[in-house]
């Protein structure tokens, strides 16, 4: 079946037959160097903020961990914001650029208020000198800065992944079934190179900024991010000519909005026993079903009724009023997005459980020792998450060059394994890893209360700080598993003309991760009168706390194994032949038969 093409031309505007194709392989230099500077900036800018926080505006810790958990959640929250104006009116290309410009001017203010003595307290050096926090104009202005950074992320986060996606978006020729494999595969490596370069980026800022911060000053740490988003700004505009612009296709969110009013509308008539009978029209749903048309499925019906013609439901010119009438199609873009909802929040405690990482687990290392060797040398404590992103780093070319070609010989899967078993697996490293967070807590406090130190919070206790290395490296190769196929499973199964909405809600999901993470520190300090978590944390218990978080994630582990069992894969149509041949098959993947039959990896729903 020939399908109607909703990209702004893909080929150069001389309508000949030589003209050179747009996108592809050739893109991903300037995308992903664009991403490098990007999270280079990002890293670098964040990576420190609970440093700066404590002993440049005299924070305490629970608070200043509150604070950057909040930031960390709004950054992760305003994707959909992006991802509505890009999937609605802007597009992904100009959301990218919108967003890339706030972060700059949100950097630009932090850069300000780490050079200006003016906007920080005085220095100072208890006992002799008490530290002043921070007034409330000092923190305002700071505050305004990470808002507008939280806002930018939202303008590049949903976008980035989607728009090096779309790059290779399926060609209109040759076989169909070919045709879809092979993107299936360029998607999967193109995921998996994303998070590579990704983390490349991350181990340079936790390396080199991190440094800089600590021992140069915070003028130059925040500048030099600062810097490298300019150049992600320029690097990504100039690839302009050559990239694979969508058009977008309106607002998805008003779609589903109107499936709903017009669902509830007809909440009392009876949804006919022959899905045929329900409203199509192609040339409505062209511009968001371009890779084909999703098929009725028998879940969640009551939202059928949106599809039942009644009368008044078209209009005099013959078109049918939204709000009263959906096609199927439409329809069937809420049931995905409903349908994937219960696995997506299943990645929500990753965030809850990976946010300690870059504050509790800092200030476990500013109490260790960190020397290097027999000189003066001492590891910044916030370069530790160097080894979480190493360790994915690592796991990722492993996967991909080892691991899937093993694998692939005993499943028969071009992707090795589907992208739930990839989850299901980095689900199940993230409890070890929290558990040896909760082990070494429980060692190193206990090496502070025999050399007498619980009450000495500035002390260094005689214990290395690489003993925190193994939980953060079992971090990052449960990361490497289940971040990258929570993001593959969210694009391949959320509707074609939803995906930057669907990209938004894999870092939604580590917002509200951020949050919850924030509640439960309240909850814990509450519940405990301030036992578990003091800012001398000899005296704390927070071995107690990591504990408390592995048991949650061992029940979230099980939360994902129901969802999974109960999954149904989107149908999408068949395309046949171009001359009229409309061979739409209607077919539900369970999870069970996904297992069986194949699929997972990019498009792995598709028949």
């Amino acid at each position: 079946m020939g399908t109607t093409t909703a990209t702004m031309d893909r080929n150069n505007a001389d309508g000949g037959l030589g003209r050179r194709k747009k996108g592809g392989f050739r893109t991903m230099p300037l995308i992903l160097a664009s991403e490098v500077c990007d999270r280079f900036a990002t890293a670098g800018f964040s990576a420190n903020l609970i440093t700066y926080l404590t002993q440049q505006l005299h924070l305490p810790m629970v608070e200043a961990s509150n604070t950057l958990t909040n930031f960390g959640g709004t950054s992760a929250f305003t994707p959909i914001l992006g991802a509505f104006a890009a999937d609605s009116f802007a597009g992904r290309f100009w959301t990218i650029i919108a967003g890339s410009v706030v972060y700059q001017f949100g950097m630009i203010g932090v850069v300000v208020s780490a050079l200006l003595p003016s906007l920080r307290p005085p220095p100072c050096k208890p006992p002799a000198t008490p530290c002043q926090r921070a007034s409330g104009w000092q923190l305002a202005l700071l505050y305004l800065s990470l808002l507008l950074t939280s806002l930018g992320s939202g303008g590049i986060r949903p976008c980035v992944v989607a728009f090096g996606a779309d790059q290779f978006e399926q060609d209109s020729s040759g076989a169909a079934e070919a045709a879809a494999k092979a993107e299936a595969e360029r998607k999967r490596r193109y995921f998996n190179l994303y998070f590579f370069t990704m983390g490349f980026a991350v181990l340079l800022a936790l390396t080199v900024v991190v440094y800089i911060q600590e021992n140069v000053g915070w003028g130059w740490g925040f500048g030099i991010p600062a810097i490298g988003m300019f150049i992600s700004i320029v690097v990504f505009l100039a690839g302009y000519p050559l990239y694979v612009l969508l058009r977008p296709g309106g607002s998805p969110f008003t779609r589903l909005a109107q499936v709903v009013a017009a669902a509830f509308k007809k909440r009392n008539a009876a949804v006919p026993e022959d899905p045929g009978l329900l409203y199509q029209d192609k040339e409505l749903d062209a511009l968001i079903s371009t890779n084909g048309r999703l098929l009725h499925t028998n879940q969640l019906t009551f939202f059928d009724r949106a599809a039942i013609v009644t009368p008044g439901d078209i209009t005099p010119s013959g078109q049918p009023d939204l709000w009263r009438l959906s096609t199927v199609h439409r329809v069937e873009e809420l049931k995905s997005i409903l349908r994937l909802l219960p696995i997506w929040s299943a990645g929500i405690m990753l965030a809850t459980a990976g946010s300690h990482n870059y504050t509790f687990t800092i200030m476990q290392a500013r109490t260790m020792d960190r020397h290097l060797g027999p000189g003066h040398f001492q590891l910044p404590p916030a370069t530790l998450t160097i080894f979480s992103t190493a360790a994915m780093l690592v796991t990722l070319a492993f996967y991909d060059r080892v691991f899937v070609p093993l694998a692939r010989r005993v499943t028969g899967l071009p992707s090795g394994i589907t992208y739930f078993q990839r989850m299901g697996i980095g689900l199940a490293i993230s409890v070890l890893s929290v558990a040896s967070a909760a082990l070494v807590e429980t060692k190193r406090r206990d090496a502070a209360a025999r050399h007498g130190l619980l009450d000495s919070p500035a002390a260094v206790v005689p214990i290395s700080v690489f003993w925190l290395v193994p939980q953060f490296a079992v971090h990052g190769i449960g990361d490497a598993f289940s971040s990258v196929a929570h993001m593959e499973f969210l694009y391949d199964q959320a509707p074609e003309s939803m995906r930057s909405s669907a990209v938004a809600l894999f870092w939604l999901a580590g917002s509200i991760g951020s949050y919850m993470g924030t509640v439960l520190v309240t909850a814990v300090q509450s519940a405990t009168r301030g036992a578990w978590l003091q800012d001398n944390i000899n005296k704390g218990r927070l071995d107690y706390y990591y504990w408390l978080v592995t048991c949650i994630m061992v029940l979230n582990f099980g939360y994902f194994l129901v969802c999974f069992y109960f999954y149904t894969m989107k149908p999408l149509e068949v395309a046949g032949d171009d001359n009229g041949g409309d061979h739409d098959k209607e077919c539900e993947l369970s999870s069970s038969s996904l297992r069986k039959n194949g699929g997972g990896g990019t498009g792995g729903g598709m028949v």
